[in-house]
């Protein structure tokens, strides 16, 4: 008997079991969806360029005369003066210019001993009264002249050969700043043979120097914002080597013509960089600049993750709370519609241009003010998505 009435309770503490389980398993829970409602706030359309902070001027010291690098006093980074010494140049005689001048130095040497005899001639008949005194002084202006052009001729041959004039106090051989600031780079080493720079040659680089407290941001920006860049417009410069810091910065340049670079057409721009005293800035270094392309102050907007798109089209649309947790689906009219209609001769471009996607990002951004938010206005609430905008792109109504 007990082991019957055992049996039954096994038998319906099972059955409830049974049941607990399939009540468990079948059950479908109730889901509500959060719902936000619109808000007043500023849209700001930015763009960030990639480029680099060099510079604003970089000055190249070349030398005065052809030679070997004798002797270098300065290292990358010393910081200079304007006529700091630099290097010294061994000067190596053209064999050409040597003799060119070598003649002439002996022609005039015959010259000044004929127009001495001429002086000394002229000084006698002078004395006698039988030349007038005209004569007299055109023969001693012959001679003096004839004195200094043997005189320059001389120190012309010297130079050639030794870089400097005897006594004088600069030599040619001396290779001096031109400019304030830091070494950036020294391109040549002892030994080098150097070239001089002048109408026919460019000459030979043997210090860069540039001041390292003027510098500006160099970029390149897409032909869809450069139309929208204006002189003074500020930007946010960042560079990687300083984490942390972040640099005012003015634009101050965009180039009139652009290149084609991988199928894009790229524009250079340039901005003047406020630097901070704490902070040492590198040539060279790499950076992002962030700029504003375009604004709109007071305006209704909705958060990013509340816009979802067609998996299909890639319509854009947002799901709108017409009563107790239902929602009709509202899709967002494509701003290129708009276009045609304004310019029916473009149609094929702009159907071209709204198939790359960073085009139709750029243009479902500005639907975001433009078209969206008329659609907000007419009812209280939204429904919320709980998934990240890229799972929503990819996710099927």
């Amino acid at each position: 008997m007990n082991l019957k009435k055992v049996g039954i309770a096994v038998l319906i503490l099972g059955f409830l079991f049974s049941m607990a389980y399939f009540i468990r398993t079948n059950s479908k829970s109730v889901e509500e969806y959060d719902t936000t409602t619109p808000f007043t706030s500023s849209i700001k359309k930015t763009a960030v360029v990639t480029g680099k902070v060099i510079p604003e001027d970089e000055v190249e010291i070349k030398p005065q005369l052809n030679g070997i690098i004798e002797k270098i006093l300065v290292e990358e980074g010393d910081i200079l003066n304007e006529g700091d010494l630099i290097a010294r140049i061994k000067v190596v005689p053209d064999e050409a210019s040597v003799y060119r001048v070598q003649s002439q130095v002996n022609n005039l040497k015959l010259a000044v001993k004929n127009a001495e005899r001429d002086f000394q001639r002229s000084t006698d008949l002078f004395a006698k009264q039988i030349i007038s005194q005209q004569d007299f002084d055109n023969a001693e202006l012959s001679y003096n002249q004839a004195k200094e052009n043997l005189s320059a001729a001389q120190n012309d041959l010297e130079i050639i050969k030794k870089g400097s004039v005897s006594g004088s106090t600069t030599a040619n051989t001396n290779i001096r700043a031109t400019v304030s600031g830091t070494i950036l780079e020294i391109p040549v080493k002892l030994g080098d043979q150097v070239i001089q720079s002048n109408n026919f040659s460019a000459g030979t680089t043997v210090a860069i120097i540039a001041d390292l407290n003027t510098m500006i941001f160099e970029g390149k920006v897409d032909e869809a914002e450069v139309g929208k860049l204006y002189s003074g417009q500020g930007l946010i410069v960042s560079m990687a080597a300083i984490p942390g810091e972040e640099f005012d910065a003015s634009l101050n340049f965009v180039a009139p013509k652009g290149t084609e670079e991988q199928g894009a057409v790229q524009f250079k721009i340039e901005a003047d960089v406020t630097l901070s005293e704490s902070v040492f800035v590198r040539a060279g270094y790499s950076a992002n600049a962030s700029l504003v392309i375009d604004r709109r102050d007071d305006v209704m907007v909705i958060p990013e993750a509340l816009l979802q798109f067609d998996r299909r089209t890639q319509a854009p649309y947002v799901e709108i709370e017409t009563g107790n947790q239902k929602f009709e689906r509202k899709d967002i009219d494509a701003e290129i519609e708009n276009l045609v209609s304004r310019s029916p001769n473009s149609e094929k471009e702009i159907r071209r241009f709204y198939k790359k996607p960073s085009n139709r990002q750029r243009i479902e951004d500005d639907m975001v003010e433009k078209k969206i938010l008329e659609y907000l206005n007419q009812f209280a609430k939204v429904k919320e998505v709980e998934v990240n905008t890229k799972d929503i792109r990819g996710e099927n109504k």
